[in-house]
């Protein structure tokens, strides 16, 4: 697949013809370019199996999580972003599988929450997130754009909250750009967080229709029905049916009751549907990786956020 994709760019730039409009979305279709999902053979689950074969769990965690396609999340610890996602991409295009990838550096990630962080400057986003895209260039792959991001606009003052649409606007438009066979979502929070008509218009001012869709439920347990009911409304919002996608990681028993709808490491979770097309959305997709902590908190207390954990990674495949 790379040696096709490297023949196309060069027809192009023999041919003069020019890169894709940032107001279109890459038409290029990932899904027929390969051969079912990645699955990401240095994930923490797959790497903690390897480090620790006689541990009791590392069988059912390498049978039930570790061996399952997943999406490998970058951010600022990743390095050399190009030559990261380059490497990961390529890994996967070697394999003719379709590799499932996040961008997850805004400025002020996650407002100072668990996963606090990000890019130190909208430059220096601006120049990490354009290193992505041109990592990928044309090989396949789909890109999951800045989890939470929209959604927690508002915990922004005003001046910031402009400043980050611009930056996922810019997102949207170096993936459209850069990468024509990537199938790239603008995230759009989960299906009680924002009202419909509410991320409806803060997606249409990121510039959704320049990339393939929107995602749903990240690192959250909604179940598929319910992501499915209000991905419809939002698309009902936008005025045309844009193609979501559903994280179905950990909502194998939905988000629980009324009085234990809890988010960081939350007990009686389960992993759900693994990596498959339709069922409600365009695809579902294992977008956060089961038995990473959410943070401190919960059953994961002490473990620092995006730090895989055995217990963890236990309890959602018992549903306990």
């Amino acid at each position: 697949m790379r040696i096709q994709t490297w023949l196309v760019a060069a027809t192009l730039a023999l041919t003069g013809l020019a890169p894709a409009s940032p107001a279109l979305a890459a038409d290029g279709n990932p899904l027929e370019k390969t051969n079912g999902f990645y699955v990401d053979p240095d994930s923490n689950p797959a790497t903690w199996v390897r480090d620790h074969p006689g541990d009791s769990r590392a069988g059912a965690i390498r049978t039930s999580i570790a061996t399952k396609p997943g999406a490998r999340w970058f951010g600022n610890w990743s390095g050399d972003i190009r030559a990261a996602v380059d490497s990961y991409t390529y890994a996967a295009d070697v394999a003719d599988k379709l590799p499932v990838l996040v961008a997850y550096n805004i400025p002020g990630r996650d407002c100072g929450g668990e996963s606090t962080g990000g890019a130190g400057s909208p430059q220096a986003y601006r120049d990490w997130i354009s290193a992505f895209a041109d990592g990928i260039g044309g090989k396949p792959a789909v890109v999951i754009i800045e989890p939470d991001a929209l959604a927690q606009l508002d915990c922004l003052p005003g001046d910031a909250r402009q400043t980050r649409v611009d930056l996922l606007k810019f997102a949207a438009t170096q993936f459209a750009q850069k990468a024509p066979n990537t199938w790239a979502y603008m995230d759009g929070g989960n299906a009680t967080w924002i009202p419909a008509a509410t991320m409806a218009s803060r997606l249409k001012s990121v510039g959704v229709q320049s990339v393939h869709g929107f995602v749903l439920n990240v690192s959250n347990f909604y179940t598929t029905a319910e992501s499915t009911a209000y991905g419809k409304a939002v698309g009902s919002a936008l005025g045309y049916a844009a193609p979501f996608v559903v994280d179905t990681s950990r909502n194998g028993n939905g988000h629980g009751t009324p009085d234990d709808k809890l988010w960081c490491n939350p007990p009686k979770r389960k992993l759900g549907a693994t990596a498959q097309l339709g069922g409600g959305p365009e695809m579902q997709l294992w977008i956060k990786v089961p038995g990473d902590s959410d943070g401190s908190c919960g059953y994961g207390q002490g473990v620092p956020a995006g730090t895989f954990s055995p217990e963890l990674a236990e309890h959602l495949i018992k549903g306990d």
